[in-house]
């Protein structure tokens, strides 16, 4: 039987936590498609503590941890911003990151983060909500599907001195 998923909101406390888990995930996740200087120069400028301290510190920013048994097991993050043109619904919002480590995928916590994410941007009033995705991660396209979202778009997504290609995916908070 599967532990219980808690989801909280990060505070200011939780920015070394952030950026280990910032740096954790991606790594574990796109580690095999760039570079390893693209990948040091893309942690070092996402996910060093100040970055996930002036994250935690925008009021533009909503940060939520996923925790197991008390340990760290992934993190989500809206932001509301600049939208892509191809993002067409009202009142827009991004679901800027949803990194759970390894060892916890297939477990509930990134279900369990998207729920909170999904009822966030609807406290928020939000009626849009949008994500890119690397166009190579199949796992997450399709549990982004699963989740409603469609493909509206692409972008340049810049790892280090490597551009690399998203789709932009969106739907609505209905």
């Amino acid at each position: 039987m599967s532990a219980a998923v808690v989801i909280r909101r990060a505070t200011l406390n939780d920015a070394g936590l952030l950026a280990d888990l910032g740096a954790r995930t991606f790594y574990e996740t796109f580690v095999d498609s760039c570079s390893p200087e693209d990948m040091r120069a893309f942690l070092s400028a996402a996910f060093g503590v100040a970055q996930q301290t002036a994250e935690l510190k925008d009021t533009c920013s909503a940060l939520f941890v996923a925790e197991v048994d008390g340990s760290a097991a992934g993190y989500g993050k809206l932001l509301s911003g600049e939208t892509p043109a191809c993002v067409v619904g009202a009142e827009p919002v991004e679901l800027a990151r949803l990194y759970v480590v390894r060892e916890q995928l297939g477990r509930g916590v990134g279900e369990a983060l998207m729920r909170e994410l999904l009822e966030e941007a609807r406290r928020m009033r939000r009626e849009t909500i949008w994500l890119g995705v690397w166009e190579h991660n199949e796992r997450a396209q399709s549990f982004y599907r699963k989740w409603g979202f469609e493909v509206v778009g692409m972008h340049v997504f810049q790892v280090g001195d490597d551009p690399q290609n998203d789709l932009l995916m969106a739907r609505p908070l209905r």
